[in-house]
């Protein structure tokens, strides 16, 4: 026998849709087969308390197989089992027979396809406050009424539940909530729930909890005197908060989650603007508010709101008066070495920049100043990869010469691979008590060798590993490195290491002597140059009484000698020289890799094309001898250099 698709919408009613989802399949197939739609079942589905969505009902609808062995049979013997009578079995006469024995049936469903729930709520009754659901949550019945009976929903007689109507923004009723004495919430067939029911007021810069159930509601509104918004159901919560916060930018908004769905909270709240209440630590699951405050008092739930918390969120903005008021810069040496970060101090072979390392390193782990420069105390780990003989030397040297060393700068001396070791050297500087302070590693290249440092990939494994290092060990990480013979190339290796240093200081050697200057510092000073000399200190004889010596940095007081740095009178740096001068004056850049503010600069690679025919040199020879010449005046202090830039002193 075949019905039509209002029998089989009738026959749907009289099954339960919070039934289990093989069940909940089974029926919707057999709907299918019926003639029913999507819409149809979704209505039924949206009534049970375990309703997942219309994605849900969608996805299971799509995987039904309208050939497959359920057909339309299967959902009118469901709701035959249900109580359903179809209307033509009804209103057929009985032929004349033997009485047969009778059986109570259900009353017939009133409602039929097409029913509004104004309509239901039209033929409702207000509510009061003895009713039995408003009595054990603690509610109050405003805005409610309680269903006059001949609504079944899932096989249930409705008679006597509470009604909960389902409004929208505008205050159009959508839907209605039903709330048995006995037995789940339902919602009525037909009617998708997509309103709210708002329990106190709601004010346009005030405060609203936004929760499942007329319950959770009831419960915040009590302790709070607050509004708060009825979702009709988690799924919706997130919705409806998003809903809200578009109708009134200035609301409060708090979610409110059950116990166990706190993460799924913060997320609503990180996505909305909101804020978000946890329940007490150890509450069973799905411990509500209403739970809370039947349990402690309305007091307690209001203290539990009050600790609503903001989500976390990745990034920070700050107003111009909160950026002023960031704490400045904090220094290690002043205007040179950041107290935190990685940094680097690298020079040619022979430049003594190790001897430098080295007396920067005592000089900073007993708080004295620097070359002029301010220093801030600091424990300091020297990690000598070069050789421990050598380090010993310089050590001992610059105690004859300077006095004890203080008792926080210590020595590593073993062999150390940045790449593998940086967590265990972290370990041994913090159980020394040196965390915070200063890493020394002389030099990068023991550190790091056999990577290929003019590989980007392999340069950037090397970064990582500093900054892990100082992350784990805090304080500055102190690189000391080479360059090439060609000055002009600056740092040896890919040029991402001196992108991701905090400071950078150079070490040089020319004919003026040698000195060092800030190559890179974010706050700190210009390319001033800071003139020193190593002198020879004698620190004991060997068996065969030859003197033992070793070298201590000295500052060098004569600073004319290396600022007025003589011109080239002749050869391939005065034909350079001459060069270079017109296209400094036609150059509109300037302070480009940290030169001077006032000075022209100009791209070191965009201009050897240009200066390479100025020198009388075999043509496969032009290119290099061209270098040499502008390391040449750099090192003399004619020229500048920083970050592939060149401009005159």
């Amino acid at each position: 026998m075949t019905y039509p698709p209002e029998q089989a919408r009738d026959a749907l009613q009289f099954i339960d849709p919070g039934c289990d989802r093989q069940t909940w399949v089974k029926v919707m197939a057999g709907a299918k087969a019926a003639g029913l739609d999507v819409d149809d079942v979704t209505a039924w589905s949206s009534t049970a308390s375990n309703f997942k969505g219309e994605r849900d009902v969608m996805n299971a609808w799509r995987s039904i197989d309208e050939r497959g062995a359920v057909q339309a049979g299967t959902l009118f013997h469901m709701a035959r089992a249900n109580g359903w009578k179809p209307q033509q079995d009804a209103n057929r006469p009985t032929p004349a027979r033997a009485p047969a024995p009778t059986r109570k049936e259900p009353p017939r469903a009133a409602i039929r396809p097409g029913m509004s729930a104004a309509e239901v709520w039209q033929a409702a009754a207000p509510a009061t406050a003895e009713h039995g659901y408003i009595t054990r949550k603690g509610g109050r019945p405003d805005g409610l009424r309680v269903c006059a009976g001949g609504l079944r929903i899932g096989g249930r007689d409705m008679a006597g539940a509470l009604l909960v109507p389902v409004q929208t923004p505008a205050g159009e009723l959508v839907s209605l909530q039903c709330i048995p004495a006995d037995g789940p919430k339902m919602n009525l067939p037909g009617h998708p729930m997509r309103g709210v029911f708002v329990v106190g007021d709601l004010e346009p810069q005030g405060r609203a909890y936004v929760v499942e159930g007329i319950g959770q509601a009831w419960a915040c509104w009590k302790a709070t005197g607050c509004a708060a918004v009825v979702a009709f159901g988690w799924g919706r919560v997130s919705t409806v908060t998003k809903e809200l916060r578009a109708a009134h930018p200035g609301l409060s908004l708090v979610v409110v989650p059950d116990a166990g769905k706190e993460d799924d909270a913060e997320r609503i709240a990180k996505d909305t603007g909101a804020r978000w209440v946890a329940m007490p630590e150890g509450s069973p699951r799905n411990h509500d508010v209403n739970d809370h405050m039947q349990e402690h008092g309305a007091e307690a739930l209001e203290a539990l709101l009050e600790q609503a918390q903001a989500p976390a969120h990745r990034f920070r903005l700050m107003s111009a008066d909160e950026l002023m008021m960031l704490p400045p810069l904090q220094w290690l040496v002043r205007g040179v070495l950041p107290a935190a970060g990685v940094a680097c101090l690298y020079g040619p072979s022979g430049s003594g920049k190790s001897f430098l390392a080295i007396d920067a390193a005592a000089h900073i782990a007993a708080g004295r100043w620097w070359f002029g420069h301010r220093v801030t105390q600091a424990p300091v780990v020297y990690c000598a990869l070069e050789g421990e003989h050598g380090i010993a030397q310089r050590v001992h040297a610059w105690k004859m010469r300077r006095g004890a060393l203080p008792q926080s700068l210590h020595f590593m001396a073993q062999p150390f691979a940045l790449l593998e070791d940086a967590q265990a050297l972290a370990e041994a500087i913090k159980a020394t008590g040196a965390g915070g302070g200063v890493v020394v590693i002389d030099t990068l290249n023991r550190a790091a060798s056999g990577i290929d440092e003019n590989s980007g990939a392999e340069m950037g494994l090397v970064i990582d590993a500093c900054k892990a290092l100082q992350a784990a060990a805090g304080g500055l990480v102190l690189l000391v490195h080479h360059t090439g013979k060609d000055l002009t190339r600056g740092l040896r290796g890919h040029s991402s290491l001196h992108a991701a240093l905090d400071a950078a200081i150079e070490v040089t050697r020319g004919d003026a002597g040698r000195a060092w200057k800030v190559a890179k510092s974010k706050e700190g000073e210009d390319e001033a140059a800071h003139p020193f000399r190593l002198e020879v200190e004698t620190i004991g004889a060997d068996d065969e009484g030859d003197a033992i010596t070793s070298c201590v940095v000295v500052p060098d007081e004569t600073v004319q000698e290396v600022k007025a740095a003589k011109l080239p009178a002749g050869g391939n740096q005065r034909l350079i020289l001459d060069a270079l001068r017109p296209l400094f004056k036609a150059s509109h850049d300037f302070g480009k890799g940290g030169g001077p503010s006032v000075r022209p600069c100009l791209e070191l690679e965009a201009v050897l094309p240009k200066l390479r025919d100025s020198l009388a040199v075999e043509p496969d020879r032009k290119t290099e001898r061209t270098r040499q010449a502008i390391t040449g005046l750099v090192s003399r202090g004619v020229l500048g250099l920083g970050e592939g830039w060149i401009w005159l002193t």
